[in-house]
This record gives structure tokens, C-alpha cells and sequence, in this order.
């Protein structure tokens, strides 16, 4: 390339740059006069408030992060880390734990962390744990928790009765014998169809095909992932 095309190349760069800043601008100002509806004040006040509260709120999610990590690390043991996670990884595991604005969703991002770099854990980081578990609500963690808290190979093929959940769960009496489970809370099923979806649970299905939530069944995915986010005991 000579030095003339190098000139414009360099000048449709400069182009683009533009186009994308006057974009960028032109949200901004929608948003604050979004904003300047809800508030008192003046626009530039507005904005800047808000703006200054969303970085406040994201560096005390930073600040328990790194504190929940470096405090659970020293009760397992694990002075530095001992194996380390790629970069296209860790940039979307560490930004989301630190978004994460719920203390029990982002303790599981911490577990997820310590596990990862801790070659002890045998856990292997897997990208589908990240994108999931941005997507799980504090209840859907909760319900998985109590799910897999049963013995797997116990609950692959009897399953597991709902009704109780989220406060208790029980596996189901696989012994021939007519059972008819309780139905769950619709706030329940809501989430067993959202961890159906991902993969964690089998709902089961009718004649007809429709939804059946009095009993669901674990998966090797569900049982993967909430070991990849639960402490063993190592020493």
C-alpha cells in the first residue's frame, strides 16, 4: 500500500470513528432526556447522578467479589491459584460476577472462580456454565441446589417431587405404587420450565404433551454445573 492509500484508509477510519461517537452521543442525549422526565433537576444533573451511582454500584460489587474470592480461597487452602482459565473465559465469568447485584448469585460466580483456578476441584470451566448462569434468578439457583442436593443416581430415573419446593424436596417412591405428587407454586413451575429449558431438569410430559411440574428428573448437565459451582472438601 502506498503512502496516498495509506491516507485513505487512514481518513475512512477516521470516518467510521466519527460515525460510531455521533451515534454514541446522540443515545446518550435520549437517554437523558429519558431521564429528565423522572427526576428534578437539571439534565446534566441527571445524567451525571446516574452515572455516578451505576459505577458506585458496580465497584461494591467489584470490592465483594474480590473479597468473597480471596476469603473463600483461604478456607480451602489455596494460597495462589494453580491452574489458569483463558482469557475469552475469564473476561465474561468476571464481568458478569461483577454486574451480579444478588449475594447468593454472585457467590455462586465466586465458587465458580476458586473451583476453575484449583486444580484440586477437577472441575473443568466450561463456557456453557457462564452463559447460563447469567441467566438463572436467585430462586432458579436455590430449587437447583435442593434438586441436586439428593443422590443422583438415586433421582436419574425415579425423580424428584416437587411439591415441597422450595423449602424441601424428597425423591419419589419408584415402587410400582400409584403416587399423586402435590403440584408446585406457580412461581415454581415458572423456574422449573426456565431450568428445563437450560437443560438442568426433565419436566415430565402427558399424553397430550403438555407440562407436567409434580416431578422432574436431574440431567448430567444440571449435575455438572452445580458440582462446577459447589465446594468439595479438599484439604
Amino acid at each position: 500500500m502506498n503512502e496516498s492509500e495509506s491516507v485513505t484508509e487512514a481518513a475512512k477510519a477516521v470516518q467510521e470513528v466519527a460515525k460510531t461517537t455521533g451515534k454514541a452521543i446522540e443515545v446518550s442525549e435520549k437517554f437523558g432526556g429519558f431521564i429528565s422526565k423522572f427526576v428534578t433537576g437539571s439534565l446534566e444533573q441527571a445524567v451525571g447522578i446516574f452515572e455516578d451511582k451505576l459505577k458506585y454500584m458496580r465497584w461494591e460489587r467489584q470490592v465483594r467479589y474480590m473479597q468473597r474470592v480471596e476469603q473463600l480461597a483461604r478456607d480451602v487452602g489455596l494460597s495462589s491459584p494453580t491452574r489458569v482459565i483463558p482469557l475469552k473465559l475469564a473476561i465474561p465469568l468476571l464481568e458478569a460476577a461483577s454486574l451480579e447485584d444478588d449475594d447468593l448469585l454472585q457467590d455462586l460466580w465466586v465458587r465458580l472462580l476458586v473451583n476453575a483456578v484449583d486444580e484440586r476441584s477437577h472441575i473443568n470451566l466450561q463456557r456453557s456454565y457462564i452463559e447460563i448462569l447469567r441467566q438463572l434468578t436467585s430462586l432458579e439457583a436455590k430449587l437447583l441446589q435442593m434438586i441436586y442436593s439428593l443422590p443422583y443416581e438415586q433421582t436419574l430415573h425415579a425423580g424428584i417431587v416437587t411439591g415441597g419446593l422450595p423449602t424441601h424436596v424428597v425423591a419419589h417412591e419408584d415402587d410400582g405404587r400409584d403416587h399423586d405428587p402435590m403440584e408446585p407454586s406457580i412461581e415454581v413451575k415458572l423456574a422449573l420450565a426456565n431450568l428445563a429449558r437450560l437443560g438442568f431438569v426433565v419436566v415430565q410430559k402427558s399424553w397430550g404433551g403438555g407440562e407436567i411440574f409434580k416431578k422432574v428428573n436431574p440431567t448430567l448437565l444440571g449435575m455438572s454445573f452445580v458440582q462446577a459451582c459447589t465446594m468439595s472438601s479438599v484439604s
